[in-house]
């Protein structure tokens, strides 16, 4: 008998667009943990790369590159009422999909809105047309249309996904040194007022992947752990971030957008240029990328509070992301061909020899200082506990499992994001292969250590401004 329990038997088929790192990954957690027939799976994908992975598990894969001019066309004849669409892919419009989804009364989960081919670098829109803020905020338009529908995940990995869910625990553990035996809150409002109320100012989410291969990057090569046209393309948008209500420095190239929910503001920089001061408790401090990503924007949105709309509380919330060093190293060679990619990728995944990512957020604020709570996996356990994975993709495919689980056992929710979710089950989900989840507290502080070698403006007087996490 399997040591690993069967979550759910579900009877519907699985359509899976994209076959990548994630989906390959991914595959061998689903066919452990929810009971289906393995002739209802069906991949969509547009490369060749995984098909030896769908023919070890007998799971029927179709090479299709899908595009606007043909998704309905290849994807219609699959679904049916009950079933899942399951999109892993790069490129391929979220918006489309999710109509789609709720016209047939398939569940939908994605890990990241993604608009189409060009969308990202689309030189005929703004900054702000092509931010993750301007997604999101056009795949919210669908929620009062489908409300009470199928239930349709936005952005359930591990960050956008897992991490939001890392914010509750952390604000618990917080609470619990405050208010012993206090209950989670209920609903939105309740937790922000308690983000409020333990005056968390700025929340990181502070990454840091160590994991090394033996085989160093090549000149004109892209190197990475995880999808690298995904990464590529998140890395080249404008670089976001929640805004805080505290802050009172505004960035020099810092843009506020003219539509939506006003949560967030972008730089006039890519992310993959831009640089912050952050910690995670075995790296320490480190400069991070502050790469845009949806979470960034769906927490500080999340924890807000307003009365009369004015905004009294909401915290800044950002991406700060080391990459493992090549990809570090891929990045200033892509950067130095102004943001061209090179010819050649490689995702590294067997010939990793050592290393682990250190996943988690980072909460901070004058009364509990900084404190960091997430998710640290070696490559060791990673390929102990699932074939087909790293410590990165195995971090973002236990967000998978976790937000399709709860999907289907949660048929009715319509269109929601990981803030909206039972972080509680999630999370039990998930847990078993995160590694080593942990708490940690610290009394680093952005201003630690500032200031040594070369005198710098700083704000003395408020260490959680992002004027003191900034680094050009």
């Amino acid at each position: 008998m399997s040591k690993f329990k069967k979550h759910v038997s579900y009877p519907g088929r699985l359509v899976m667009v994209g076959f990548g790192s994630i989906g390959q990954g991914v595959l061998p957690l689903l066919l452990r943990h929810v009971e289906m027939p393995r002739e209802h799976i069906v991949i969509v994908t547009a490369e060749e790369r995984g098909r030896e992975v769908a023919a070890e598990f007998g799971v029927d894969f179709r090479q299709v590159a899908l595009v606007q001019g043909n998704y309905r066309q290849v994807l219609e004849p699959l679904l049916r009422k009950g079933d899942f669409l399951l999109n892993l892919s790069v490129e391929v419009e979220t918006v489309a999909l999710v109509h789609l989804a709720q016209e047939k009364g398939a569940f939908y989960l994605d890990t990241c809105i993604e608009p189409w081919a060009g969308g990202y670098t689309d030189p005929g829109l703004t900054p702000s047309q092509r931010s993750n803020y301007a997604l999101r905020e056009r795949a919210l338009t669908l929620v009062p249309k489908y409300a009470g529908g199928p239930t349709a995940v936005l952005t359930h990995g591990a960050n956008p996904g897992l991490v939001s869910h890392f914010v509750k625990e952390a604000l618990l553990e917080l609470a619990a040194t405050t208010k012993p035996g206090a209950r989670a809150p209920r609903d939105r409002i309740g937790w922000a007022l308690l983000a409020r109320d333990l005056d968390v100012r700025v929340i990181h989410i502070a990454e840091r992947d160590t994991q090394v291969a033996n085989q160093s990057k090549r000149p004109g090569e892209f190197v990475n752990t995880w999808s690298i046209d995904g990464f590529v393309s998140e890395g080249s948008q404008p670089a976001e971030l929640g805004w805080g209500s505290h802050e009172r420095h505004f960035p020099q190239d810092g843009k506020r957008h003219e539509f939506g929910c006003d949560a967030a503001i972008y730089l006039m920089r890519p992310g993959a240029s831009t640089r912050v001061r952050t910690w995670t408790p075995l790296e320490g401090p480190f400069h991070g990328f502050l790469v845009t990503h949806n979470e960034a924007i769906s927490i500080a949105d999340y924890y807000t509070l307003a009365e009369g709309g004015t905004v009294r509380y909401r915290p800044t919330v950002h991406y700060a992301y080391h990459p493992c060093d090549d990809a570090v190293l891929s990045l200033h060679e892509l950067a130095g061909k102004n943001w061209s990619l090179q010819s050649e990728k490689r995702l590294m995944m067997r010939e990793i020899t050592r290393g682990l990512d250190e996943l988690g957020v980072l909460l901070m604020g004058p009364k509990h200082s900084s404190y960091w709570y997430g998710s640290r996996l070696s490559i060791e356990e990673a390929r102990t506990l699932v074939p087909h994975n790293n410590a990165t993709s195995l971090q973002v495919t236990a967000g998978v499992l976790a937000g399709v689980i709860w999907a289907i056992e949660n048929p009715a929710a319509g269109i929601i994001e990981p803030d909206q979710m039972d972080h509680a089950r999630v999370m039990e989900i998930a847990r078993p292969y995160l590694g080593e989840v942990v708490g940690v507290r610290s009394d680093w502080s952005p201003l630690v250590d500032r200031g040594r070698l070369f005198p710098e403006e700083v704000d003395p007087t408020d260490p959680w401004q992002f004027k003191n996490f900034r680094v050009a």
